[in-house]
């Protein structure tokens, strides 16, 4: 008789796959293992340590769902049913289950939430929110400003190299999700911020990390975090935002200054459009004194 592998045991092999195959970034591997790791143990408590995939059915995954439903947001249950499909869909190619449960379950419609994002003036008392006087504000300068700058996601600003800046040019070369590397434009103010927090440290090689922590090694995602944490308090209507606000930021403001949709999706590195239009929302009132000064029809002229 062929031993069937666990739930638990599948999951790991299905997140080897991910991190081997399909080259997922360690943030994106983590969240799929913390999200299947929760279905396990659900359905540890509802079959029992020995069950595996193909004890799991619709039925079992729809109160799955329920129980999450009580505290968990949409999005989150969103995110978390797509990392079930695709495991499961891993399993039917490997020939492991032959239907996959998942399939029929529709996805819970999102929050109609939109990208919170700082104004111009708040964005700019940020950038400056560093003082002279503290130990690190060179570092913190370079930070804030290229994250502003380029738009980039908080793993692709720590795993940037010295030699991925590029001086003359005003370039970034980035690492995007799934390994894809792009090339973005960087400021004036961050290249200047970048090139004085160098000139800071003193001679370092090309091939070292770009932003180092207290310890003098590569800066990593909860150490960026507290940098902006650290100066947000001096903008007085937030107690706290996430470094992914300052990307949502450099999109609404890209958009809100006349640039193509298209131009921002490559600048982000999305994959798909659709995830960049989320951002058209805030070039409404834009849109709308646009065509107010522009469209011939956009006023009615009164009789006098």
């Amino acid at each position: 008789m062929i031993a069937v592998e666990r739930l638990s045991e599948q999951i790991r092999s299905f997140c080897v796959y991910l991190e081997t195959e399909r080259n997922v970034s360690p943030h994106t591997l983590e969240a799929y293992r913390r999200d299947l790791g929760q279905l396990a143990g659900f359905v540890r408590t509802e079959k029992g340590e020995e069950s595996a995939a193909a004890d799991v059915d619709h039925l079992l995954l729809r109160r799955y769902l329920a129980l999450l439903a009580k505290s968990a947001k949409k999005s989150s249950i969103g995110r978390k049913l797509a990392a079930i499909r695709s495991f499961f869909k891993y399993l039917l190619r490997q020939g492991v289950i032959t239907r996959n449960p998942a399939e029929l379950i529709a996805t819970p419609k999102k929050e109609n939430r939109l990208p919170f994002h700082l104004d111009i003036d708040q964005a700019t008392t940020l950038m400056e929110a560093p003082h002279d006087d503290e130990r690190y504000v060179l570092r913190d300068r370079a930070i804030l400003e290229t994250l502003y700058s380029c738009g980039l996601r908080v793993s692709e600003l720590t795993g940037l190299d010295i030699g991925d800046v590029d001086q003359v040019g005003g370039m970034l070369r980035v690492m995007g999700k799934g390994g894809k590397q792009r090339i973005v434009p960087v400021g004036s103010k961050a290249l200047a911020a970048i090139r004085e927090y160098l000139e800071g440290l003193g001679a370092r090689s090309g091939d070292g990390p770009l932003f180092l922590n207290t310890r003098g090694s590569r800066i990593n995602r909860r150490s960026v975090a507290r940098v902006i944490d650290a100066h947000v308090v001096r903008i007085a209507a937030f107690k706290r935002i996430s470094p992914h606000v300052l990307r949502h930021t450099f999109a609404t403001h890209m958009l809100e200054g006349g640039a193509d949709l298209r131009a921002i999706q490559e600048l982000l590195g999305h994959a798909s459009l659709s995830t960049t239009q989320k951002y058209t929302h805030v070039g409404l009132d834009r849109l709308m004194e646009v065509y107010d000064k522009a469209h011939p029809k956009a006023h009615t002229k009164t009789e006098g």
